[in-house]
This record gives structure tokens, C-alpha cells and sequence, in this order.
């Protein structure tokens, strides 16, 4: 069965995207605390010395995302392939430097695989859910979570513009389709369309 697709071996990642992902996921976790201390304080109530305990923790984590945001920036500038490929990803309309910086260090595929393949390991292909002559509807779901996150917060910010990825949302709902798929429809295809980007090295064409 191994011989029969004849798979090709993933080449191993270079060091240098090992250390943005462990940059990356780093940051994550301190937003992530940062958001459960913002929770805290705002259950705190009037008691001093807690509400002062979680303002200096909120400061902390404040002062250690920007460090750390400082750190994947200079690990990016450090390299000439990452700093050309962040050029190219931030050339798409709403695509930020936390975006970029997911895509590099999370889908080091980008350029090197076909668009449907990125879809399915970004879990924003739409995968079926029937059993024998049951047809479910079909829904997203696995792939790589904090990809996704950041290609549908790349969506939503990409609406701000006047771009052809914001008029290519705004006429799925004028053809019937709920906001939220329209947002995953426009998701994937800012991945799609960053895959082609990075394949042929071209910056997005307004």
C-alpha cells in the first residue's frame, strides 16, 4: 500500500522556521493569557490588591507580546527567503505582520502544493459528512486551527478595502450565501490566491 501512491518524503524544515513557529506559538499563548487575565479583571470587582494583581500581570504579558512580536520580526529580517516571502504575503489585502508571520512559521508549503491540497490542511475545504445513501452537509473542520484563524481574521480585514477580495465576498451574500461562508469562501481563497503568489513570486495585482 506505501508503494502504490508513491508518496515523495516532506523535506525536513530549515532551523530558521523551526524558530519562527516556536516564536509564533509563543505569542499565541501569551495573547491567550493576556485575554484570560483581561477575563479576570473584569470579574475582579473593586478588591484592591486582586484588581492590582492582574493589572501588573496584564502589563507583564503587555510588555513580553510586544518583545516577542520584536523577536519574529528580527528573525524574518534575519533571513532573505522569510523576508521575501512576508513581502509577497503582505502585499495581500488584509493580510497583517501577525498573519504573515502564522503562514510562514505554520504552512511552510505555501508555493509548493496545488491550491485544493492547502485548503484541506488549512481546514477550510469543505469536507462531506454523509454515511451510506445519508448525504450531510458539508462543513470545515480539522487542518491546522491557527492557520484558519488567521486567514479568516485576514478575511474580515481584507473587507476594509477596495480590493477584488472585498467586492469578491459582497457578491456571495447578494447570491444568497450566509455572511459566515462567504467569509470561509473568501478565507480560502486568499489562501489559494497566496499559494499562486508565492508559486510564481509575484505580489498581489490589485
Amino acid at each position: 500500500m506505501g508503494r502504490a501512491p508513491n508518496l515523495a518524503a516532506d523535506p525536513l524544515p530549515a532551523p530558521e522556521r523551526e524558530e519562527l513557529a516556536l516564536l509564533s506559538r509563543r505569542r499565541d499563548q501569551l495573547v491567550a493569557m493576556r485575554a484570560q487575565e483581561k477575563g479576570r479583571r473584569s470579574e475582579a470587582g473593586e478588591t484592591s490588591f486582586v484588581r492590582d494583581s492582574l493589572d501588573e500581570t496584564i502589563a507583564w504579558l503587555d510588555a513580553a507580546i510586544v518583545r516577542i512580536e520584536t523577536a519574529i520580526a528580527a528573525r524574518i529580517q534575519a533571513d532573505t527567503a522569510l523576508k521575501a516571502e512576508q513581502d509577497l504575503v503582505r502585499s495581500l489585502p488584509g493580510a497583517g505582520p501577525v498573519t504573515a508571520a502564522v503562514l510562514l512559521a505554520q504552512m511552510p508549503e505555501l508555493g509548493r502544493r496545488s491550491g485544493k491540497q492547502f485548503a484541506t490542511l488549512a481546514g477550510l475545504a469543505p469536507l462531506n459528512n454523509d454515511s451510506g445513501t445519508r448525504r450531510g452537509q458539508r462543513s470545515i473542520h480539522g487542518g491546522r486551527r491557527r492557520v484558519r484563524q488567521a486567514l479568516y481574521m485576514a478575511a474580515v480585514a481584507s473587507l476594509r478595502t477596495q480590493s477584488p477580495a472585498s467586492a469578491f465576498y459582497h457578491r456571495l451574500p447578494q447570491a444568497g450565501k450566509p455572511a459566515k461562508l462567504a467569509l470561509i469562501a473568501l478565507a480560502r481563497k486568499l489562501l489559494v490566491t497566496l499559494n499562486a503568489m508565492l508559486r510564481t513570486r509575484t505580489p498581489f495585482a490589485t
